[in-house]
């Protein structure tokens, strides 16, 4: 039986120095240009955000499901909800770039543009960061109520623990489709504040348990890799690889009815979004994120023989993680600077809040044993077998 996992300093202290090195090199974006720094700011926050949320999903649905393949592994979503209050803090930090970021926030936008007027009574600055903090006050409360319990199942047992889980999953997953598309409008759609998709809510969400899906995976094959989870089997990869199949071809879907429902439209206040995206230098982040969203993973995971491949998932995993910076990429920098960059902040804020997220999900990994002994599924997971 696997217990805590062990977390090196050489570990920890890599995190640190990368959040060290990233925290400069925020600085000097902050300095140089204010602007891009808030806008990586907010990119890598939210990318984290929209990981740590999939994965969050993910955990919610094997409850209400009752899933029993995926019980062995359900630690590595718990850890990953860790950085829920620290991602809010960072959004709540966005007050001091606001203006930078938000045209609607400014008040001569307000009382020239009769669009913005309109939308004031919803979009202004107080009731923007109050939304922030009951969002993710409701967020940090649902995940410490599960924690809790789990952590109680571990000690105690029982059957009455898994109901009560799944009962906060329940509220859990309603809360947080609701509120996350909520958030993805605030967040990122009021970033073109004359532009609106009836869809783009549903997107995010789609895309957010995709690409929090494929971390949960990579997490689990890593972990295995370095002498945990010794029972995942092919049968636990393909079950995966179902996952990632199926919101490939979701993904893939709503990506391009977007596109195909404002193209066909051909109305100004929609096209203004594509607009910028299809042009200086622009296009190219359309293309890649189709491909490596897409077409990639949905043509390698076709065969089950590749499926149950832990390369393989493992690289398309990596390959997600990549497409969904890439994909956020594409949804906030247009909107901040004409042409792409990628420089000194960019890396910076990357490698910044890599390293917090890798610090503060190592150490909830390491503060619960791995594996939940006294899960009633349990059995079940290390057992799991499909032809």
């Amino acid at each position: 039986m696997d217990t805590n996992v062990t977390i090196s300093k050489k570990f920890n202290y890599a995190a640190i120095g990368m959040m060290a090195l990233g925290v400069l090199a925020l600085g000097y974006g902050l300095f140089t240009d204010s602007p891009r720094g808030w806008a990586n700011i907010l990119l890598n926050n939210y990318y984290f955000l929209s990981l740590t949320v999939g994965a969050t999903f993910f955990f919610c649905l094997q409850y209400i499901t009752q899933s029993g393949w995926s019980a062995m592994f359900r630690r590595v979503p718990e850890a990953i909800m860790s950085y829920l209050p620290v991602a809010g803090i960072i959004m709540l930090l966005l007050f001091f770039g606001v203006k930078d970021l938000y045209h609607w926030s400014h008040a001569d936008a307000v009382a020239h543009d009769p669009l913005i007027a309109h939308k004031a009574p919803y979009l202004n600055v107080p009731f923007f960061f109050i939304r922030i903090f009951v969002v993710f006050a409701a967020w940090f409360f649902l995940s410490r109520q599960i924690r809790k319990l789990s952590l109680e199942e571990d000690k105690i047992g029982g059957v009455q623990y898994l109901e009560k889980i799944e009962f906060w999953a329940k509220i859990f997953i309603f809360v947080l489709a609701l509120t996350y598309s909520m958030g993805a409008f605030d967040w990122i759609m009021s970033l073109e504040v004359h532009w609106f998709s009836t869809i783009f809510a549903f997107k995010s969400f789609a895309s957010a348990f995709y690409h929090g899906t494929a971390l949960v995976a990579l997490v689990v094959i890593l972990l295995h890799e370095r002498g945990y989870f010794k029972q995942l089997n092919e049968s636990h990869l393909l079950d995966f690889s179902r996952y990632l199949f199926g919101l490939s071809i979701i993904w893939g879907y709503l990506y391009f009815a977007q596109f195909m429902l404002i193209w066909f439209s051909n109305l100004p206040e929609e096209t203004i979004y594509y607009s910028k995206r299809w042009n200086n230098g622009w296009m190219i982040f359309f293309i890649v994120n189709l491909v490596v969203n897409w077409l990639i993973p949905f043509v390698l995971l076709l065969p089950q023989k590749l499926d149950k491949n832990i390369k393989v998932v493992k690289y398309i995993s990596i390959l997600l993680l990549i497409g969904m910076w890439t994909e956020q990429f594409e949804l906030i920098m247009p909107e901040i600077t004409v042409t792409p960059h990628f420089g000194v902040t960019e890396i910076g804020a990357l490698v910044c809040f890599t390293g917090l997220f890798l610090f503060i999900v190592g150490r909830s990994l390491a503060k619960a044993a791995l594996i939940p002994k006294n899960h009633p599924y349990l059995e079940e997971s290390e057992l799991h077998h499909v032809h």
